[in-house]
């Protein structure tokens, strides 16, 4: 997931995003993705949700499939960003609830609403850690029966439970966990067929997935051994995570540190030292 950098005067950075697609295609990663909450698309506008669409898959120029995240939070938007995804050129979507308060039945419905007006592949973020509310298993295989386009689940939970997820749904629909990578090894012995991390520890997150995919568990523990400090130090609630990780992101990527787009936490002078610290035991990221 991408995240956005703002300039001193508020707007978003261009720039920032090339780098960083930069980073993820020589990292070899998978894919990218954009809006979601390390893209900060809550304090985005219309415009500015959309520009970010159209420059992303313009850097990434057809070498990943780029993933759109879709909040609006009412239908009728939800359609027309998806719309606009799809004809930019993204490869799937991510759709987010609604806020709360929303029944499951109601998440439903309101989900296979915006799943129906596109061919696209969706996932559904189902993050009630982060969001506040989601669905059941029994309502995402629902949900799947509906819309058979509803194929994928992104979580933001522990591997204990994301195993429970995976379990239960039994193929019907694949999982894929966040959390920056906490719990990364284990999140692949739990069976998610991938991760979606921030950019921050790309380039070692790719080498664990590969290493997984081998079969080579010790090389894999060995490399997620590296960035467990940086995964620990930013995975400590979202306001931490969108102020370190992105710092860390920052010097990783050799650019600029992001200008504060408010709200937003104020970075201390120990945190910006200990984020500096461990960009630096990890080195840059690739270009």
């Amino acid at each position: 997931m991408l995240y956005a950098f703002f300039d001193e005067g508020g707007g978003l950075r261009r720039d920032a995003f090339t780098r960083q697609i930069a980073a993820a295609v020589a990292s070899k990663a998978s894919g990218v993705a954009c809006l979601g909450l390390a893209t900060e698309a809550h304090k985005l506008g219309l415009t500015e949700r959309r520009q970010v669409v159209e420059w992303v898959i313009e850097a990434v120029a057809g070498r990943l499939p780029v993933a759109v995240t879709i909040a609006d939070g009412n239908v009728p938007d939800m359609i027309a960003s998806a719309h606009h995804a799809e004809q930019a050129g993204a490869a799937w979507l991510i759709l987010q609830p609604p806020r709360p308060p929303a029944s499951g039945a109601d998440l439903v419905a309101f989900f296979a609403a915006v799943a129906a007006a596109t061919s696209m592949p969706c996932a559904i973020q189902n993050a009630p850690e982060f969001l506040g509310l989601g669905l059941s298993t029994k309502e995402l295989l629902e949900l799947n029966a509906r819309q058979p386009n509803v194929t994928v689940v992104k979580g933001e939970a522990t591997a204990a439970a994301i195993a429970e997820v995976v379990q239960a749904l039994a193929g019907r629909l694949t999982v894929m966990n966040g959390r920056a990578g906490l719990e990364l090894t284990d999140n692949y012995r739990a069976g998610v067929v991938g991760m979606i991390p921030g950019i921050e520890t790309i380039d070692r997150q790719v080498a664990v997935e590969h290493a997984i995919r081998k079969g080579d568990a010790a090389r894999a523990e060995a490399i997620y051994a590296e960035i467990l400090p940086t995964i620990a130090f930013v995975m400590q609630g979202l306001g931490q995570f969108l102020t370190y990780g992105k710092h860390i992101a920052a010097l990783r990527l050799g650019l600029t540190p992001s200008a504060r787009r408010i709200p937003a936490d104020l970075p201390t002078e120990t945190g910006i030292a200990w984020a500096g610290r461990l960009a630096a035991s990890l080195g840059p990221l690739p270009a």
